[in-house]
C-alpha cells in the first residue's frame, strides 16, 4: 500500500462530487481518479482521470473507493472493488435488497478489506455530542426518539423510494445513538408524486431495549427538515443536523408552584442549553475514519453488518406498510 492512499470515486451524482471534493481536502489520501458513464460535466475530478467504466478506474490501482453510485449499482460496483482487492465505502443504503447487501458484506468480509457504509449522520456533530451525553447519563433512562426527516422531492433518486433513500439515514442513526437494534417496526406509505416509489413514510417501533421510536419522512415538503428528539427522564435533547445544533432542555428540579399547569405539563419546565461546539464538515469526518480504518488505526466506520442490518429494518418498514 503506498503512503499516500490512492482513491477513486464511482458516481458523480450530487453525493458523489461532494465525496471527490473532500477526497482533495484530506491528508494521507489523493483522488487519482473518478468514473460515471455521463462523464464529468461539473468538473468533480479537479484533474483527475475521468473514465466511463469503473473498470478502467480500478486498473489504475487503487487502494481507496467511494462508490456513489444508484443504490439498483452498489452490488455489482462493489464486487469489482473486492474481486480488485480495493477498500470500499458504499453509500447509504449498503444495497436495494437484503440479498444483495449480504452478499457484499460477505465478500469484503472474506477478502479481509475495509467495507463500509456512507451513514453520514453518525459523524454529524450534533449526533456526536449527543451520543456521549447519553452514554454519559444526562438524559436519565430513555424512553423515546422522535425524528423528522423532510423535504423537497429530490428528481437525481429514481431507483429507490423515500425509505431506503432517507428513512435509512434515521432507522441508523436511532439504532446506534441508543446503542439498541430494532426489535418492532409498524408503517404506513404513500407515493403522491406519481413514481413508482413511495415519497412520504410514517414509522412506529420498538427498539429492543423498550424505547419507543417515531420517524416521519417525507420529499413533499417545501420546508427542509432533519431533527432528532430524544426524551428521557431528565429532559430531552434536540439535535438539529441541518445546523449541527444540539439543544438540551431539562425537566425542573424545582417544584411547580402552580399545581394546575403541573398537572397539565406531566413534567416542569428547566433550563435550555444550547451547546457550542466543534462542527467540523461531517463528510470529512467520515473520510478521515475511512483512512484511518484502511490504515487499521481505528473501527469507528459504519461496517457492511450494520449496513445490513440498516436495510433489513427498511425492508421490514415496506413490508409492514403493504398489510
Amino acid at each position: 500500500m503506498s503512503e499516500v492512499l490512492r482513491v477513486g470515486v464511482i458516481g458523480l451524482g450530487q453525493m458523489g462530487r461532494n465525496h471527490a471534493r473532500v477526497v482533495t481536502e484530506v491528508d494521507g489520501i489523493e483522488l487519482v481518479g473518478v468514473a460515471d458513464p455521463m462523464g464529468d460535466p461539473m468538473g468533480a475530478a479537479r484533474g483527475a482521470l475521468v473514465f466511463d467504466d469503473p473498470r478502467r478506474l480500478i486498473d489504475l490501482g487503487l487502494d481507496m473507493a467511494v462508490v456513489a453510485a444508484p443504490t439498483s449499482d452498489h452490488l455489482d460496483v462493489g464486487m469489482l472493488l473486492c474481486e480488485a482487492g480495493v477498500h470500499a465505502l458504499v453509500e447509504k443504503p449498503l444495497a436495494d435488497s437484503v440479498e444483495a447487501a449480504v452478499a457484499l458484506r460477505n465478500g469484503f468480509a472474506a477478502a479481509g478489506l475495509v467495507g463500509c457504509v456512507g451513514h453520514i449522520e453518525r459523524y454529524n456533530p450534533s449526533l456526536q455530542q449527543l451520543k456521549r451525553r447519553l452514554e454519559e447519563g444526562q438524559a436519565g433512562n430513555v424512553f423515546q426518539i422522535a425524528t423528522r426527516r423532510i423535504g423537497p422531492f429530490p428528481a437525481r433518486i429514481k431507483d429507490v423510494g423515500v425509505v431506503k433513500d432517507l428513512a435509512t439515514h434515521d432507522l441508523d442513526l436511532t439504532a446506534w445513538i441508543a446503542d439498541s437494534a430494532y426489535a418492532t417496526v409498524s408503517a404506513r406509505t404513500a407515493s403522491k408524486t406519481g413514481r413508482e416509489h413511495e415519497d412520504l413514510v410514517a414509522v412506529t417501533g420498538q427498539l429492543e431495549d423498550g424505547t419507543i421510536t417515531n420517524h416521519l419522512v417525507n420529499w413533499l415538503s417545501p420546508v427542509k427538515e432533519r431533527l432528532v428528539m430524544v426524551t428521557g427522564t431528565h429532559g430531552a435533547f434536540l439535535a438539529d443536523t441541518i445546523s449541527g445544533d444540539l439543544t438540551w432542555f431539562a425537566n425542573a428540579d424545582v417544584p411547580t408552584e402552580w399545581s394546575a399547569m403541573s398537572v397539565m405539563r406531566g413534567v416542569a419546565e428547566g433550563d435550555m442549553i444550547r451547546y457550542a461546539y466543534p462542527k467540523p464538515e461531517p463528510l470529512r469526518v467520515e473520510h478521515e475514519a475511512f483512512r484511518d480504518a484502511v490504515l487499521g488505526e481505528r473501527s469507528d466506520v459504519v461496517t457492511m453488518a450494520e449496513g445490513v442490518r440498516v436495510v433489513d429494518v427498511a425492508e421490514q418498514v415496506l413490508a409492514s406498510a403493504r398489510i
